[in-house]
């Protein structure tokens, strides 16, 4: 079978690029109008710089911490991502890895594997809702996700269903049926490994979403659930309360751009929140998450969990996050990418990759944990930040 290992995720994106079919592989590039907010979560990084020690430099490293009461290994959580149909085996892989490796897993409402399972091949699990459906429905969800053993509650507001990308969607059928198969076959064919995969696993790709499943137990088409959630009207503040207060437990408002509504999260009671474009995916020409984060932790990181998502592709941008005031910051791109390499050996890859990037930072830097991390270690170029909705309130 050869040598599976692969040394940066550059290398695992481009093993997926080159075993997944066409349309499956670019559903996982997403994006959306121009791609500006995608390329920038890459870009600015880059821009960001190091200023290492050179002697005193620590001989020991600490990776650990806690987010939402639950102790991880590496400050890398698994971002949730709906239907992971890139491997067979989907998220509760995903989890397996995460475990693995000792830390936690978020998990899509709109993941393809049931929550059950996914907690069971790792308790350390969040799920994740979007305000979608009735609040009996809602309610539903959430006792399920509880009963499963669900660790916290994410909740994702950061989507104003944005169509269009300058370089094509790709063609996603609504369910795996005779003349779906027969119009992928020809993609299919050229990607002989992926689609042996499935064979030895005795399934097809799966686009249901069984976690949203009507109190008959039927669960609904990937888009039959999406066209739910498009027409449900968009919450309010009171509305997060209502969840939060349902939910009883740890609580993470994911999307967050603003100094005000990270303000109002706080507010409402929120544990943490997650700075926060959903990947390039929403609203493009929303900057960078890593350009807003210093506003945003600096305004309540002394009050709340500040977590963030966007750009993630090695452990060196972890650490320039917790420089840059995250609590841990989530991947999701980078995962997928070593999903579809490797399955679950490839994500728990991916999180090797993360951890020893993030040793060899602190080494550089000379601090002997991520909680010595301050802006101080970080450079940062003028007019790289920028901040919105820091008004104070009157």
């Amino acid at each position: 079978m050869g040598n599976r290992w692969f040394e940066t995720v550059a290398h695992a994106q481009l093993r997926a690029r080159k075993r997944l079919p066409k349309s499956v592989y670019k559903a996982l590039l997403a994006g959306t109008e121009a791609g500006v907010s995608y390329r920038d979560n890459l870009a600015a990084f880059r821009e960001l710089g190091f200023a290492p020690h050179v002697a005193d430099l620590s001989a020991d490293r600490q990776t650990a911490t806690t987010v939402m009461g639950q102790e991880i290994a590496l400050p890398v959580i698994i971002s949730p991502t709906g239907v992971q149909a890139v491997h067979p085996d989907g998220e509760v892989a995903v989890a397996r890895a995460a475990a693995a490796r000792g830390t936690a897993m978020g998990l899509s409402s709109f993941a393809s594997k049931p929550v059950e399972e996914v907690v069971a091949a790792n308790p350390k699990t969040f799920f994740q809702m979007y305000w979608m459906g009735s609040k009996d429905s809602m309610i539903r969800t959430m006792e399920r996700a509880r009963s499963a053993g669900a660790a916290g509650l994410i909740v994702t507001l950061d989507w104003t269903f944005s169509h269009g990308r300058d370089w094509g969607s790709p063609w996603i059928p609504e369910r795996l049926d005779l003349k779906a198969m027969a119009k992928l076959a020809p993609q299919g064919l050229t990607r002989p490994s992926w689609l042996l995969d499935y064979a030895r696993s005795g399934s097809l790709p799966d686009l249901t979403t069984p976690n949203l499943a009507d109190e008959d137990g039927v669960a609904p088409a990937f888009f039959g659930a999406y066209g739910q959630w498009m027409g449900t009207p968009p919450p309010s503040w009171d509305d997060i309360r209502w969840m939060r207060d349902e939910w009883q437990g740890p609580f993470l408002l994911k999307g967050i751009s603003r100094v005000d509504d990270a303000r109002r999260a706080v507010d409402i009671g929120v544990t943490a929140i997650s700075v926060s474009n959903h990947g390039g995916n929403n609203l493009d020409t929303v900057p960078a998450p890593i350009r807003l984060l210093p506003g945003i932790a600096g305004a309540v990181g002394d009050q709340i969990e500040v977590l963030l998502d966007g750009g993630i592709r090695r452990g060196g941008d972890v650490v320039k996050a917790l420089a840059l005031g995250a609590r841990a910051v989530l991947i999701g791109r980078a995962y997928l990418w070593g999903l579809a390499a490797s399955g679950q050996a490839g994500v728990e890859n991916v999180l090797d990759i993360m951890a020893g990037g993030i040793d060899s930072t602190l080494r550089g830097l000379g601090c002997s944990s991520i909680h010595d991390l301050g802006p101080d270690d970080v450079l940062v170029p003028d007019g790289f930040t920028r901040t919105a909705g820091a008004t104070e309130r009157g």
